[in-house]
């Protein structure tokens, strides 16, 4: 553990296990892409682990963001848009556009494959609706998804907490028929957005932001806290995980959806309300929260060479995961930690409160 350097950007409040999550999220991302690149040992994603680590990142980012935004209505009353866009700009933006800066040279120069087309959707943050074909920008998708996450729910907390819990359980109960109807209506699987679309992961983000919301209504709950402590409690990381294996689409999107998210947001509870316990110990060990510390970087960079489509060198394992871990790292210390630390210091200067 001493050889892990310290990551001095990182706020000294952080919530308890969160960046453990983040780990378990990157981890099963990077095991699912590479799931059937050669030299693997493991041929296919059987249990769509893949798609459950960016589930998992959106139920924190729900939970995060509106636990951010709440603590300053609370403090202040009301939401300094300016300081939030700020805040978040200088955290994703930097290392993102220069991710993308790398890739479209490289595509340039026909190192890389990536139309024109595919770079600009992603550099505008479109591409959870826009038809891309590339692999090397199939994965921004969900960092779209977030972005207009991002401007949607602080106008949402703004409307009060009564409207606001009110439109979040609305989108909770209406998505699974969204999704559903739109697959039926959509049945091609090649249509990014039925799957892809806000429309379609909007339910995951707002699952985190009810979880903020309710957290000290769960404080008080006897019930809930029995639960949390009984072997019953198991049931939800089993559903959680088991319900990726269900291959009937329509199944699927109705019921499993909504089930691995409220399945999710519980583990996530109560892995931040038990950071004492053994799983709670593992997941604040200082390698599990680097990897999580690492995790935008590492889902960033991992796609270009965890490509199971690609035969080369450069996408065989293990290079291929050498690769992926190596350029995050670039990324992340000559990147995204740099422009956190920059953050820090501008923010006192730019915002008085």
């Amino acid at each position: 553990m001493r050889g892990l350097p310290h990551i001095s950007s990182v706020p000294p409040n952080r919530i308890p296990s969160l960046d453990g999550l983040r780990a378990i999220s990157i981890l099963f991302v990077l095991f699912g892409h590479l799931a059937g690149t050669i030299g693997f040992p493991v041929e296919k994603d059987f249990l769509g682990l893949s798609s459950y680590g960016v589930r998992i990142f959106f139920v924190i980012s729900g939970y995060l963001i509106t636990g951010i935004l709440l603590s300053e209505i609370e403090r202040k009353g009301d939401i300094n848009l300016t300081k939030f866009y700020y805040r978040r700009t200088l955290r994703i933006f930097p290392p993102y556009y220069a991710f993308l800066f790398t890739i479209g040279i490289l595509s340039i120069y026909k190192l890389l494959d990536l139309s024109f087309f595919d770079w600009v959707a992603s550099a505008l943050y479109i591409t959870n609706f826009a038809q891309v074909t590339s692999w090397n920008v199939g994965h921004t998708w969900s960092l779209a998804v977030e972005e207009q996450f991002y401007l949607i729910m602080p106008a949402i907390l703004l409307l009060g907490r009564k409207k606001a819990v009110a439109i979040l359980v609305l989108v909770l109960f209406i998505s699974p028929f969204v999704r559903l109807f739109t697959f039926m209506l959509f049945p091609d699987p090649d249509l990014r957005w039925v799957s892809f679309g806000f429309q379609a992961n909007a339910d995951a983000l707002a699952t985190g932001c009810l979880l903020a919301l309710f957290r000290s209504t769960l404080d008080q709950s006897s019930f809930y806290q029995r639960l949390q402590g009984s072997l019953v409690f198991l049931i939800f990381p089993l559903l959680a995980i088991g319900l990726n294996y269900v291959s009937q689409p329509r199944i699927f999107m109705f019921f499993c959806v909504t089930t691995i998210n409220i399945s999710t947001a519980l583990c996530i509870d109560w892995a931040v309300r038990n950071s004492s316990s053994f799983p709670g110990k593992v997941l604040n060990l200082r390698p599990v929260a680097y990897i999580g510390t690492l995790s935008y970087s590492l889902y960033l960079w991992q796609q270009i060479f965890l490509n199971r489509n690609d035969p080369g060198t450069l996408t065989s394992f293990p290079l291929n995961l050498i690769l992926a871990i190596g350029l995050a790292l670039v990324s992340f210390y000559l990147v995204e930690r740099p422009f956190l630390t920059l953050r820090q210091k501008l923010e006192p200067k730019l915002f008085k409160n």
